[in-house]
């Protein structure tokens, strides 16, 4: 929870930057003077749009060729116009290609290839989200086509030309996959596509829909009828005041949130509320250490429909250097008329739903130029020089899920894609 924070904070790591950083401040000491024949080459999947496209520019900027492999060459035409609008000599190739097909792929390097151009840098960013179930042409789930099987091909094609030129160089090729935080959301035990597919789930919905109706206790022993004092009654915390829990409660000066900040502060937790409106926080703070005289409240502002109360809310929350044991989003808002926040979104899911992205790892408040950091900093840094199979968060080396580290889950995908 405190990463989250140091998050929105923009707090640096060890590299000296973080997630306020932008591409072109952590590639502001790697441009590439080299002589034309030595120039960097570098392929950016997924460069016609988003982070792809902030990233082709600064590294264009930087002095770096960028072949760009796209679907549709409009787009791609457009973008290598605004490069070389900003960098007139920026060298921009255009290569057709299709990463959900094998054979477009195969098209694209045979391309690449006979153009004797050096490659230095892969990054396989592009990225495609199906909302409803598709296929490949080569008959394979449309997202898994394009996300991965289509750049572990690329890759495997152009994996000789990339130790070609690292020898004639002298000079180490990197390959930069880009990833998602939602990758650390999939839990080994609870990921089964087909079960998804399964309408015998229903009569054991229509079950725990009667359980609740009656009050049923379930495994933990508590159920619907049970209360937040109930649940808690052998949770008290009986620890020295100088390290108590703490609590984060939004939504905490009215209804169940309320209750939540009431019940945890009776059983030891120091409580911080953030409030959009300080006198109904202060008649909380009120009423429960009326009950609980030796309860800890600590009351910050807030305005969970705007980033930059947010920001401001976990700036100040840091800076009196309490521990964080337990966030509760709790808050919620609905609005009977259409309006906006500060920042241009609807009400309600700015304040229900991106505010939880907000107080979570997440990726929702980077600008464009911040989102591309990682990918230009790990592609161009000194830095990065000789490190391999690394996870970069914010330009910083990080931690990806145990599920992702797991060496006998990889090899079995890896030997199941090559039998693709």
């Amino acid at each position: 929870m405190k990463e989250a924070l140091r998050y929105l904070a923009g707090v640096a790591g060890p590299s000296g930057y973080g997630s306020n950083s932008t591409a072109e401040q952590v590639t502001q000491d790697c441009s590439c003077p080299l002589p034309s024949h030595h120039q960097l080459t570098a392929i950016v999947t997924g460069a016609t749009s988003g982070i792809g496209a902030e990233t082709a520019r600064v590294l264009a900027k930087r002095g770096v060729r960028i072949v760009v492999p796209v679907r549709d060459l409009k787009k791609g035409a457009q973008l290598k116009e605004r490069i070389q609008k900003e960098t007139p000599e920026a060298k921009i190739v255009l290569l057709e290609i299709d990463l959900s097909s094998f054979a477009s792929i195969k098209r694209f390097c045979s391309e690449f290839l006979s153009l004797n151009f050096p490659l230095n840098i892969l990054i396989n960013n592009a990225g495609k989200f199906s909302n409803k179930l598709e296929f490949s042409e080569d008959k394979i789930e449309m997202t898994f086509a394009t996300n991965y099987l289509g750049h572990f091909l690329l890759t495997e094609l152009l994996l000789e030309k990339m130790i070609e030129t690292a020898a004639q160089t002298g000079t180490q090729g990197r390959i930069v996959n880009v990833s998602s935080v939602i990758h650390s959301w999939v839990e080994r035990d609870n990921f089964y596509f087909n079960q998804m597919l399964q309408p015998k789930k229903l009569p054991m919905i229509m079950k725990e829909a009667l359980r609740y109706l009656a009050g049923v206790a379930g495994p933990s022993g508590y159920g619907s009828n049970s209360t937040a004092e109930q649940v808690t009654q052998d949770c008290s915390f009986l620890r020295p005041s100088y390290h108590p829990l703490t609590a984060i409660v939004t939504g905490a000066t009215s209804g169940i949130g309320v209750e939540t900040a009431r019940v945890l502060a009776k059983r030891g937790v120091r409580i911080v509320v953030p409030a959009r409106d300080l006198k109904k926080g202060a008649q909380l703070k009120e009423m429960i250490q009326k009950e609980s005289p030796e309860a800890k409240i600590v009351l910050l502002e807030i305005d969970l429909g705007s980033f930059a109360s947010i920001k401001s809310f976990c700036s100040e929350f840091l800076s009196l250097n309490l521990p964080l044991n337990i966030l509760i989003n709790n808050a919620g808002k609905l609005s009977n008329k259409l309006e906006f926040s500060e920042d241009k979104f609807e009400m309600t899911f700015a304040t229900n739903y991106l505010d939880f992205l907000c107080l979570v790892p997440g990726k929702f408040l980077k600008s464009i130029a911040q989102g591309a950091s990682t990918t230009c900093y790990v592609a161009l840094s000194p830095k990065t020089e000789g490190v391999n199979g690394s996870y970069f968060v914010d330009c910083n080396e990080s931690r990806c899920s145990s599920l992702a580290n797991d060496e006998s889950e990889a090899l079995q995908l890896w030997n199941q894609t090559r039998a693709l």
